[in-house]
């Protein structure tokens, strides 16, 4: 059965959050909105201690390009501009780290790339 859109998104994600946790992340929180804007997850890598912003995108098919391309210059500002007021609101005094979480799920896969560091402000 084919999802929607939106429900493509969810489904990824909850599978980002399930990921990260596996790999020792404390995830904080999701879908965290300033105005128009979103961050899709936040979670401290209790490795190197700082806070990740994650951005999740999710595709049935890598057919024009992975997923994680579609993150632009300009979602990317997005994303940092609702980080910023996030580490203000919340008095965090972490650095911060962006990554991206690329997933192509459909009924044959599900491949999930992680990249770390996969913008900078």
């Amino acid at each position: 059965m084919k999802m929607t859109h939106d429900e493509l998104g969810k489904w990824g994600e909850g599978k980002a959050l399930t990921f990260l946790s596996e790999l020792g992340f404390n995830v904080l929180d999701k879908n965290v909105k300033l105005r128009k804007n979103e961050i899709d997850l936040v979670a401290i890598d209790n490795v190197t201690q700082e806070l990740v912003v994650v951005e999740v995108k999710t595709r049935q098919t890598a057919e024009i390009g992975p997923p994680w391309k579609a993150v632009t210059r300009a979602k990317q500002r997005q994303i940092i501009h609702v980080a910023n007021w996030l580490v203000k609101e919340r008095q965090i005094d972490r650095d911060v780290r962006f990554d991206i979480i690329s997933i192509v799920h459909n009924s044959y896969r599900t491949e999930i790339e992680h990249l770390r560091n996969a913008f900078a402000p």
